[in-house]
């Protein structure tokens, strides 16, 4: 059996991030291994939690989800990053930083389970070709 993809969120609203962790609450090949809370967070985090795949808002406090995305795409090239917005701001701008896919908020959690899970299947299939 393989290991749980293992995510982190990165949302600067507590309920958001309390309401995706619930999202992953019953199912075994997800498991939530951190939290951030704005961006700075989010790359302080990111390393030492070695997520596979990381939930990314766009505007937050002290750095916004794009800025977050370039610099931990610099120290974590692999890393899956799925940019989480409310309308679709700032997405072009996550995708240009280096976001592998986005979604808008109002999702359904089948989506989001879905995208996660494609991020991580693509993220271990790439490890595998380069080992």
């Amino acid at each position: 059996m393989e290991e749980p993809i293992r995510v982190m969120i990165t949302d600067d609203n507590e309920v958001v991030r309390e309401g995706l962790i619930s999202i992953f609450e019953g199912h075994k090949d997800i498991h939530v291994v951190g939290q951030a809370v704005d961006g700075q967070d989010a790359l302080d985090k990111a390393e030492k939690l070695q997520p596979d795949v990381i939930l990314m808002d766009g505007q937050m406090p002290r750095m916004d989800g794009p800025e977050a995305i370039r610099r931990i795409k610099k120290i974590m090239p692999d890393v899956k990053i799925l940019f989480l917005t409310v309308y679709g701001d700032y997405a072009g701008d996550a995708l240009a930083a280096g976001a592998s896919w986005y979604l808008t908020k109002d999702c359904r959690r089948q989506d989001l389970l879905e995208a996660v899970r494609a991020l991580a299947q693509s993220a271990r299939l790439k490890a595998k070709q380069s080992s």
